[in-house]
């Protein structure tokens, strides 16, 4: 059974996700798998009666095997786009939290997860300072991790080339 926060129905997925922000020396620890030629961020789905902090906490340890704390909430980000790791004319609508994680100092893992799709996934650094070298999601990634604001901003992003219309 999945517990995961979210739905589909009909051509529509929503997807509540808590991420991480894990920073050390100028890097951005994110995500890749052998499925897709980009990274993203560390996280995954909020299960039902779980808290965004607690989601971020198990999430990280399931993707990096190391136990990392919340600093605070950085970044609400709302994200309309088309296409799932599965299914690529989906219209997702995604709320992500990303929490900024306390440094650990770690900077190698020997860990193996899954990604959702149940592909092979690995973590590893990128330099802040090049992340428009990569092809990066969330791409607000490559603007705000330079300069961190100290209250919790909220993006929203929507794919200008996706019609939305109610669900009925």
């Amino acid at each position: 059974m999945n517990k995961d926060c979210g739905f589909t129905r009909e051509n529509f997925w929503f997807r509540y996700r808590a991420c991480a922000i894990i920073i050390e020396g100028g890097c951005v620890l994110m995500a890749k798998n052998e499925g897709v030629p980009y990274y993203y961020s560390v996280g995954g789905g909020v299960h039902l009666n779980e808290t965004a902090e607690g989601a971020v906490c198990r999430e990280v340890l399931e993707e990096t095997g190391v136990n990392y704390e919340v600093d605070r909430l950085a970044f609400i980000h709302e994200n309309f786009f088309k296409g799932t790791w599965n299914d690529e004319n989906k219209i997702c609508h995604e709320i992500a939290f990303y929490f900024l994680m306390k440094h650990k100092g770690v900077k190698e893992f020997n860990w193996e997860s899954r990604s959702l799709s149940g592909v092979k996934e690995t973590v590893c650094w990128l330099p802040i300072d090049k992340l428009d070298e990569y092809e990066v999601y969330p791409t607000f990634f490559k603007d705000k991790l330079t300069n961190m604001s100290s209250v919790i901003e909220h993006i929203v992003r929507k794919d200008d080339s996706i019609l939305f219309s109610p669900l009925n």
